[in-house]
Formats: C-alpha cells, sequence, structure tokens
C-alpha cells in the first residue's frame, strides 16, 4: 500500500510547563482538566494523505521534547474533530508522537446520529477496509518520522478498531493496546489469538450500550489465549464518560482510565 501526502500549515504549538512533563502522573489531572476549556488551541496540524488514491486527513501532534514512542489515536463515531485533537495534544505533552487517523475520508465527519451509524456499520461490514485504512494511516505516520514502536488506542467505535488490530496482529512493532468505552464483541469469523503486546479496557459500569456481559465474554476469550490484559470498570460510568462537555462526561472515571493508560505507556515504553 503506498501513501501520497498533502500537508496543510502547522499550527503553532502552545507552550507547556517542563515541570508538567517531566513529573508525569501527578500533573495528568490538572492537564485533563484544563484541556476541554475555552482556551484550548491545536498544538499539531492537521494532514492530508492518500491511500490507494483516495484522500484522508488525520491529525498529528509531534512529542514535546525527544519522543518515547507513537501512539495512535482512533476516532469515535464523529470521525476526527477537537476532541481526538486534544487527546492527541495531551499524549504529546507526555513526551509522545501521537497520530489521530482517518478512517472515514477527508472532509467526512457525519453529524447527525444516522450517519454516524452509516459510517461505522460500513467498516463493520468491510473488515478489511478497516485493516487497511488503520494500517495505512500508521505507515503515512510513520513516513512522517514518528517512531515504529507504537501504542494503538480509540474510543467507541476507535476501542472496536483497537481490537480488530490486536485480534489479527496489524501492527508490526505493536507494544500495547487501549480501548476507552469501546465495542467489545468479537465479530463473526475472526477469534483471538494471543496478542503480541498487552491490552488495556476501560469500561462504565453504567454503559447502557456495551453490557458486561460483553465485558465477561472478551475476558473469557483473552483467558483463553493467555492474554495480558487488564480491564477497569468505573461505576457509574455511562458509554462514552471520557467526552469532554456532554452529559456522559464522568471526570472521575476520566482521570481515572487516564492514569491507567499513562501508566500502560510508561511500562511497555
Amino acid at each position: 500500500m503506498h501513501t501520497g501526502t498533502t500537508t496543510t500549515m502547522r499550527t503553532p504549538r502552545t507552550a507547556l510547563s517542563t515541570a508538567m512533563i517531566v513529573a508525569g502522573l501527578t500533573f495528568q489531572a490538572p492537564i485533563l482538566a484544563d484541556s476541554h476549556g475555552g482556551n484550548w488551541e491545536p498544538g499539531g496540524e492537521d494532514i492530508g494523505y492518500q491511500i490507494d488514491g483516495e484522500a484522508f486527513e488525520g491529525y498529528l501532534s509531534s512529542a514535546d521534547g525527544d519522543s518515547r514512542g507513537t501512539v495512535l489515536v482512533i476516532h469515535d463515531w464523529d470521525g476526527i474533530d477537537d476532541y481526538e485533537r486534544k487527546r492527541a495534544d495531551m499524549i504529546a505533552a507526555m513526551g509522545f508522537d501521537a497520530f489521530a487517523v482517518d478512517l472515514y475520508g477527508d472532509g467526512n465527519r457525519p453529524q447527525e446520529t444516522g450517519a454516524k451509524k452509516a459510517e461505522t456499520e460500513r467498516l463493520y461490514k468491510d473488515r478489511e477496509r478497516m485493516q487497511a485504512l488503520t494500517l495505512g494511516g500508521l505507515e503515512f505516520a510513520r513516513e512522517q518520522g514518528v517512531a515504529e514502536k507504537t501504542v494503538i488506542m480509540g474510543y467507541c467505535f476507535g476501542g472496536a478498531v483497537v481490537l480488530e488490530a490486536a485480534r489479527n496482529g496489524l501492527v508490526d512493532q505493536a507494544l500495547g493496546y487501549a480501548t476507552f468505552h469501546g465495542g467489545l464483541g468479537t465479530p463473526e469469523g475472526q477469534s483471538w489469538s494471543a496478542p503480541d503486546a498487552p491490552l488495556l479496557i476501560a469500561h462504565g459500569g453504567a454503559d447502557s450500550m456495551i453490557s458486561m456481559n460483553d465485558v465477561a465474554t472478551l475476558s473469557g476469550e483473552l483467558e483463553d489465549v493467555g492474554a495480558t490484559y487488564t480491564i477497569e470498570v468505573y461505576s457509574g460510568a455511562p458509554h462514552a464518560f471520557t467526552v469532554f462537555g456532554t452529559g456522559a462526561y464522568q471526570e472521575r472515571a476520566d482521570k481515572q482510565s487516564w492514569t491507567a493508560f499513562t501508566r500502560l505507556l510508561d511500562e511497555v515504553f
């Protein structure tokens, strides 16, 4: 698969305290709390690329200082918006290159519920395309100079894509996987083999879309293949509990899941 590129103008990174970056977990809560305020400005760049002649637009946020590695961010069912951009900037502030991959196509950012469902269903029904676009976006990011060693993380629909990558050993030099309120089911025709890296599954105990039965089923599948995984369940947290500024947002669960994710990064890099 070959990718071509079209790059937009870079937006200067907002200066961040070196002490925050060095201190790590101690400062994650303030960074998280500030990131969805009105003063946030993108620290990375929207960047165009092509996969097999089809146009996409991701978001690249480079590490503050020397990069510790790469985090591939997979968007929820809205497509890439400021939520993924903010998360990528938060990751960059911890010393990682972050690339939010586009699985929908340049300019395709559905707003209505029906359109969002249609986009996710299109990829759920075409797993080969889902995998190709995930891998193609990462290959493009690596062409831009990000580190080969990679952790893959995603939200909601993006969490299901993360598990798709983990089940199929899709990414070379994958060091870890993380899903936040993501889809957990194994599709018909697929099964788990032992993943090549540890998994973190962050789930809301009050999620009405993805049940605790789904959590238990996934746990059983991972146990059967001897996977290394951690499942955290946050009481009272609904689906989409990390999404800033929405009725579903639960600050406690968001901070706890981000701390778990930070711990994973520290362990694997």
